[in-house]
């Protein structure tokens, strides 16, 4: 099954809002494994905001990474390996191994120092390769318009 199929047969939701939260930093993919580069994109949400399940899926990690807390959640019937979604800094609100349906409430955001004001930094993985969580949004397609002066 293609990406783009599994991406629009899963019906996502934003993980947090409604409306769609601002994105206050967008996804750059490094040129290698251990360059730098910004593996998520960041999502304007404040201290507490419920982090919601965009999807169904599984809870495969909950807990402190670095000091941060860390939600993965494995989205089922994604292919092989499956896709995980990844949120930080959270405070889990389920334990690993916890199935979801989408909007669920999986954690709360937490204060960070990811970014300059309280964000929610939502990632997406496949094995080890980084995607651009905004594939999973329905988000329109971009396009380019003619400068006006």
């Amino acid at each position: 099954m293609h990406f783009t199929t599994v991406i629009l047969a899963l019906g996502l939701l934003w993980p947090v809002g409604p409306p769609p939260p601002e994105i206050l930093r967008g996804w750059h993919p490094p040129p290698g494994p251990y360059a730098p580069g910004h593996r998520g994109v960041d999502l304007a949400a404040p201290p507490g905001t419920p982090v919601l399940a965009p999807t169904a899926g599984t809870v495969t990690f909950a807990g402190p990474v670095g000091g941060h807390g860390v939600l993965t959640l494995t989205l089922p019937g994604t292919g092989t390996p499956p896709l995980r979604t990844t949120f930080t800094p959270v405070t889990p609100l389920v334990k690993k191994g916890t199935q979801v349906a989408p909007g669920t409430p999986l954690a709360r955001v937490t204060p960070g120092t990811h970014c300059r004001e309280t964000c929610l930094h939502w990632g997406l993985l496949r094995g080890d390769h980084y995607l651009n969580p905004l594939l999973l949004t329905n988000r329109p397609p971009s396009r380019l318009l003619p400068l006006v002066d």
